[in-house]
């Protein structure tokens, strides 16, 4: 008989990778989240009836329990960059977190992955930092053998980074940036996949692991990498801290205003984490202890980032067709 993984947000950037992964393993897979209609683009990730998403509020110990009874693991993938009406940072990342595991236990659950984040700190001046580290706090007191995942920065297809920015540089000759100097270690989002995968099948040791890329890089480094792969020239303006600090302050007051109907670029609460170092710590656990080799910022970028070169997906045969013309020449 197959067993079973419930995981939490796997609809989600890093949850749909994590679902593919597991789904070729042979699991049956549920799909946790508060919309399941939103999610059935998940269900082709395995045979008929292997990937299935379930209705889940994780602010709710009922909705959580139906979700994980009878699962063999369960990952939580929950987390936001922003709060929104009800969930807010501590419901999500804190009580959320601490739910999952306490019914995790609860329901006899094997195994638990959680996904946190490189920079999870509760002394933090960030709420999103400080909640990743109480929610990480609340899985280890119900859940002390489970394995905590801390990516940096993740990208891939999907992301809300490099994707961001990419789209931004096909307007005007300027790309602004918050934290110009501030370092970041890029990871494939396949590659925490496969970490989580590791946690769910049980090969690897209970513990917190690091995640990051191959390369360490500033933001200004990696825009300039981004720039490169989709073929625009453009001036790399650094905002400075205070500034930002005061756009975040006007944007989260706008959207508190409209309601939430109007939402910012940027938030007072990401420009505090933009202030610090987003990298693995000396001595931390990471890929090497799961026997996985991180794939290079290089090897990927250009798979996803070439529909915003000044040509799309046609630059590449205007290049071809330049080349031939000097060989002619």
């Amino acid at each position: 008989m197959s067993k079973i993984v419930t995981i939490y947000g796997g609809s989600g950037f890093v949850g749909r990778y994590i679902a593919r992964r597991i789904a070729k393993e042979g699991w049956r897979v549920r799909v946790a989240v508060r919309r399941p209609n939103e999610a059935i683009f998940v269900k082709p990730y395995g045979a008929v009836g292997q990937v299935e998403p379930v209705l889940c509020n994780i602010r709710d110990d009922a909705s959580v329990r139906a979700a994980m009874h009878g699962a063999d693991a369960v990952v939580n993938c929950v987390g936001i960059l922003a709060p929104s009406g009800k969930n807010g940072f501590d419901a999500v990342q804190h009580e959320g977190a601490e739910r999952i595991a306490r019914l995790a236990r609860e329901e006899g659950v094997a195994h638990l992955v959680h996904v946190s984040a490189i920079g999870a700190d509760k002394d933090s001046d960030s709420s999103y930092a400080q909640t990743k580290a109480l929610g990480e706090e609340g899985v280890l007191e119900n859940f002390p053998h489970a394995v905590i995942l801390r990516p940096s920065i993740v990208f891939g297809p999907e992301d809300d980074f490099f994707n961001r920015f990419a789209s931004m540089s096909r307007f005007g000759p300027v790309l602004p940036v918050v934290g110009a100097d501030t370092k970041f270690q890029p990871v494939y989002v396949d590659d925490v996949a496969q970490a989580a995968v590791q946690g769910i099948l049980g090969r690897a040791a209970a513990g917190t692991y690091e995640l990051g890329g191959p390369e360490v890089a500033t933001f200004r480094e990696l825009m300039h990498t981004m720039l490169d792969v989709v073929r625009r020239r453009r001036l790399i303006v650094n905002i400075p801290f205070f500034v930002a600090s005061i756009m975040g302050t006007s944007f989260d007051i706008l959207k508190a205003v409209s309601g939430g109907l109007i939402a910012g670029p940027l938030t007072r609460d990401q420009v505090r984490n933009l202030a610090k170092d987003n990298v693995v710590a000396d001595g931390a656990k990471g890929f090497a202890d799961l026997n996985i080799e991180p794939t290079a910022l290089e090897a990927i970028l250009p798979n996803y980032l070439w529909r915003f070169r000044p040509s799309g997906q046609y630059d590449a045969i205007k290049e071809s067709a330049r080349n031939l013309r000097s060989d002619h020449e």
